[in-house]
């Protein structure tokens, strides 16, 4: 399957919506964004080379003017504007779901570096760690993105080791491990997602403390499909993990949860759309 069908072969515009009313779209995807084009998207299949996405949905859409951004970076921006990041001019997003990305605000702006900055999720935190998607070893995102735990869950289920979330996951006939699946593991007690969930936690506040010794910012953000599932209990465990790592815990950050759960992407890309639909007035 080529990149093309990968992303347009299915039209999935809301029904009612005419191109022609379309004045801009904004984006959110995973990978790196730089101009047009979106790359670097491991856990997208097909989408590791450059591929014009802006020109592509332009045209889709009718000439619409078209941005796009890291997907995380659009989350962050949502939280910013309307959500847990409004009190605070310098704080990190933090978002957990099939990988572990993060947005970094600096001043009131988003930094993006040249396209790669906050890249949390490899934050490394174990050099001798689990495999990554990525390609590389021991990232953060190896311990606390489903991706990465559905591989370790898998590679301890070929061990002998049995667990609800690979049986649930298989039974219920899924491509992948959901959050709800994690969930109803803890919820029932089993023993390999407690110990996943754990090493989780551990991740987390080893690279958060280190990106906080880095960066002293105000806030931690904490966001994404898994954290949302995991619930409050899971940032107050974080937030413990980081503490004692940190250099100077008396400049400790707030480290809260998402205000706007899975709508933090799409409100933030509507507020790129709207700031490129000003610009092109």
């Amino acid at each position: 399957m080529t990149n093309e069908r990968t992303w347009l072969e299915v039209d999935r515009r809301p029904d009612g919506v005419d191109d022609a009313t379309v004045a801009a779209v904004g984006i959110g995807a995973p990978g790196r964004a730089d101009g047009e084009m979106l790359s670097h998207a491991p856990n997208i299949p097909g989408l590791r080379s450059p591929y014009p996405m802006v020109r592509a949905v332009s045209e889709r859409m009718g000439g619409a003017s078209v941005v796009i951004e890291n997907d995380v970076t659009v989350a962050t921006i949502g939280e910013q504007t309307l959500g847990a990041g409004r009190p605070f001019a310098n704080f990190l997003g933090v978002f957990l779901g099939t990988g572990v990305g993060g947005g970094l605000v600096i001043d009131r702006d988003v930094y993006t570096g040249r396209g790669a900055a906050a890249e949390v999720g490899h934050v490394v935190v174990d050099p001798d760690g689990r495999p990554c998607g990525c390609g590389g070893v021991g990232h953060l995102e190896a311990y606390a993105g489903k991706a990465g735990i559905e591989a370790e869950a898998r590679r301890r289920t070929e061990r002998g080791d049995r667990t609800a979330l690979i049986d649930l996951t298989d039974t219920n006939g899924k491509d992948r491990l959901t959050s709800g699946t994690i969930g109803r593991a803890l919820k029932a007690g089993d023993a390999v997602a407690l110990e996943l969930i754990d090493d989780a936690v551990w991740a987390m506040g080893a690279a958060l403390a280190s990106a906080q010794n880095m960066l002293d910012v105000e806030a931690i953000v904490i966001g994404g499909g898994l954290a949302g599932k995991l619930g409050p209990a899971f940032v107050a465990r974080v937030t413990e993990a980081i503490h004692p790592q940190l250099f100077v815990p008396e400049h400790a950050p707030q480290v809260i949860a998402s205000e706007l759960g899975d709508l933090s992407g799409a409100t933030g890309a509507l507020v790129l759309a709207e700031r490129l639909g000003v610009q092109s007035s």
